[in-house]
């Protein structure tokens, strides 16, 4: 999941990037998935809630996905990591899911567009939370009730279908008329 995860980020932070410069350099740059009203980069791009820290949010998606991906790769490759780097790894998970959701909000209610590479970053932060979190409480990292820990254990694919569930139909609903025309 991470592997996964991290390099889906990554690529979705990667062309958002490489389309953030192009329209430093031409105001009138059109992203190619700028493909209707509706599904508009480019209005996302151009919004104040694309740089929340003072630099374009795919920067900060660079990073942090590349961190999951080695991650990711270093599991794989047989590493362990202490308790304390993964509770620490698990708050950056809920951190960039926060985040994803009121960007989320934004996209959907004030900027009124989507971004399809934003989408896809949000559809790898998601599971990604979940599955660290899932992690942690079944390896007795994150100390919780026994029942929640029974519930991850068995049913850890619930939490981030549900999650994904719930962004789908807002955005279904948020732009019915469209999608329905």
């Amino acid at each position: 999941m991470l592997v996964a995860s991290g390099a889906a980020g990554l690529l979705a932070s990667w062309v958002i990037t490489l389309d953030e410069f192009a329209l430093l350099k031409d105001p009138d740059f059109r992203p190619g998935c700028s493909l209707n009203p509706v599904v508009a980069c480019g209005s996302v791009m151009k919004s104040a809630q694309a740089s929340v820290f003072g630099f374009p949010n795919p920067m900060l998606g660079l990073v942090c996905y590349a961190v999951v991906l080695a991650l990711g790769v270093s599991l794989l490759g047989g590493a362990r990591f202490p308790r304390w780097y993964w509770l620490a790894f698990l708050g950056g998970c809920a951190f960039g899911t926060v985040f994803v959701t009121w960007l989320q909000f934004q996209s959907l209610y004030r900027i009124n567009a989507l971004c399809l590479w934003c989408c896809l970053a949000w559809a790898a932060t998601i599971p990604l939370f979940w599955s660290v979190a899932a992690h942690t409480v079944r390896n007795g990292q994150l100390g919780v009730p026994r029942a929640v820990r029974g519930f991850l254990t068995e049913f850890p694919w619930l939490p981030p279908v549900l999650h994904l569930g719930v962004v789908g139909m807002m955005i279904l609903t948020r732009w019915w008329d469209f999608w329905t025309a």
